[in-house]
């Protein structure tokens, strides 16, 4: 394997990546925004989500300790959010756990909805891929937000209330992962798996933070499958 043929996938990662980060970056402001106003000092602003990088977890998080929630309530609810992203780890298992160790930490520290919504495709698409090209397509889908998540939290608890308020930065999470789904939506089971989906999140929307997600996944997963399997039957 050559390092052009690398930087080359490394290249095109990030190029497919980008358009992610002009939406990601105003997530980020958000987030810092809110925090800031819950009365979470610039510091901590910045540490959590250097920590963290996860906004819906971090988001989910945020809401649960303003409502005054105990410690492992808020712990518990942040990891049922952050639990698709042990799904998004199985996906991946079969195209890059053969790569090395500090590769593979690095990968799951950054493995968010973007970066694994842009690879899963690309690797799908082009099995011949060597595991360092896919490493490579990987890092550069995510590169860009790596700084920039923690530095758009921080210039958003910086700026608190000064942001005029026709500066909508709510509608990023909402485009972010209707970008995320909508090009892996292919097939009849894609389809009969997000509108299980859907369905299912509003129904559980009852349930506790991030609980109500976590069952609708599996469900959307079952139905998935369970489609699949007829049509090969």
């Amino acid at each position: 394997m050559t390092i052009s043929t690398v930087k080359s996938a490394f290249r095109e990662g990030l190029l497919t990546g980008l358009p992610f980060t002009l939406i990601g970056f105003p997530f980020a402001l958000l987030f810092g925004v809110v925090a800031a106003e819950a009365g979470f000092t610039v510091t901590q602003v910045l540490a959590f989500s250097a920590v963290v990088f996860a906004g819906a977890s971090q988001l989910t998080a945020l809401q649960m300790m303003n409502e005054a929630a105990p410690v492992w309530i808020v712990i518990a609810t942040a990891m049922a959010v952050n639990l698709r992203m042990a799904m998004y780890s199985a996906s991946l298992q079969p195209h890059l756990g053969a790569a090395p160790l500090w590769q593979r930490v690095l990968i799951a520290y950054v493995n968010v909805d973007a970066s694994y919504a842009i690879s899963i495709q690309k690797f799908e698409k082009a099995p011949e891929m060597s595991v360092p090209n896919r490493v490579a397509y990987f890092f550069g889908s995510i590169i860009f937000m790596i700084p920039l998540w923690p530095l758009g939290s921080y210039i958003g608890a910086l700026a608190g209330d000064s942001l005029p308020e026709s500066i909508a930065l709510d509608f990023a999470m909402p485009i972010m992962f209707l970008a995320v789904v909508a090009p892996m939506v292919r097939t009849l089971a894609h389809l009969g798996a997000a509108v299980t989906s859907i369905i299912a999140a509003m129904v559980f929307s009852f349930l506790p933070a991030g609980v109500g997600i976590l069952l609708a996944a599996f469900l959307a997963m079952a139905v998935g499958a369970e489609i699949e399997r007829r049509r090969a039957a």
